[in-house]
């Protein structure tokens, strides 16, 4: 075969059988629970930390 050949198989319409297809379920891991968590952070300190994080961001970006 030369530069651009190809084997006619294999640009013909291939179609998957629907049957054989498994389906995605977007709800297998969904969680009706609670989330809870403790800090010895004050909600300012965590905000500073926000904008600290933030900053360091934009430094790389640029």
């Amino acid at each position: 075969m030369g530069f651009g050949s190809y084997d006619e198989s294999e640009q013909q319409q291939q179609t998957a059988d629907e049957d054989d297809v498994d389906a995605v379920n977007v709800h297998q891991n969904d969680h009706d629970g609670q989330l809870s968590f403790e800090s010895d952070a004050s909600t300012d300190e965590l905000v500073s930390q926000l904008g600290a994080m933030r900053d360091e961001s934009d430094d790389a970006d640029e």
